[in-house]
């Protein structure tokens, strides 16, 4: 399965259908489309009206925090009632590249962690901080038990699920450590093959199975092997395989778990066993 792939990205115009096909050859059965403002989420929703087995997510990136006015938000919102929207997002914070100022990417995962918390699907969280630095893990982390995950608030509205999901993970092990004991899913990426990324090898370690999900990010942060200018879901298997190593996991030991770690963090109604 591949957590994170942006399918509705200009990359892939005109032969969506024929990289999906590769995703299904490679044994690919669950990919979730997450949309990073309004204009990609509705692009996401139209991806999965065309290819049902896919699901969509919605929400505003900290790049785009900046954006995405109140009458946007609230017709980003509306659409997440969609019974085909499984998660909220992609949300969350960027102290390295700061598209948008701070305190707007602050604003935007407040309100993107209150509709998740309002419509008990989880949110997919983008976390950067500049190299050498921790400050949005940090701010992460405090972000999240303001707004009540890992207590009460996200008790009630998910139960034992994954509230949220860290995607593409990255940062000291101790983040890891933090995100795991509230409850987080985390999600690894072909970003952990970069040189810096090294603390992610034992940070996946601390991921119990069934919170435990790999992604590609395509088009982005191909894996070795992979096409530099255009990753794929397909290329998840290379991730996946990575994570297999650190864990001392069978390959298809963890394929299936993986499958079923999916479908337990984005539980959606009449899903087949399989996909399809």
């Amino acid at each position: 399965m591949d957590t994170h792939c942006h399918l509705q990205a200009d990359r892939f115009i005109g032969d969506v259908d024929l990289v999906l096909g590769g995703a299904r050859l490679a044994g690919v059965e669950r990919i979730l489309v997450p949309g990073w403002d309004v204009e990609s989420s509705t692009n996401a929703l139209a991806l999965v009206a065309r290819f049902p087995w896919l699901d969509a997510a919605v929400g505003v990136h900290p790049h785009d925090a900046a954006n995405v006015d109140d009458a946007a938000w609230r017709g980003l919102a509306a659409q997440a009632d969609d019974e085909r929207v499984v998660a909220i997002g992609e949300t969350g914070l960027d102290y390295d590249r700061v598209f948008s100022p701070v305190a707007d990417q602050l604003a935007n995962l407040r309100r993107n962690l209150a509709l998740a918390l309002e419509t008990g699907k989880p949110a997919i969280l983008h976390c950067r901080s500049a190299d050498g630095r921790r400050d949005a893990q940090e701010a992460l982390v405090a972000e999240l038990r303001l707004a009540g995950f890992g207590g009460a608030a996200s008790m009630a509205a998910f139960g034992e699920r994954p509230p949220a999901i860290i995607h593409s993970y990255s940062g000291p092990v101790d983040f890891a450590r933090a995100v795991v004991d509230m409850g987080l899913a985390v999600s690894i990426s072909g970003l952990a093959f970069r040189a810096g990324e090294e603390a992610t090898a034992e940070a996946v370690r601390l991921v119990p199975a069934s919170r435990l999900l790999v992604e590609t990010d395509s088009p982005y942060l191909s894996p070795p092997g992979a096409p530099r200018k255009r990753n794929e879901p397909e290329w998840v298997r290379v991730t996946a395989a990575w994570v297999a190593d650190q864990i001392g996991s069978d390959p298809r030991t963890l394929g299936d778990a993986l499958v079923r770690a999916y479908d337990l963090v984005f539980p959606r109604a009449g899903r087949a066993a399989t996909g399809g």
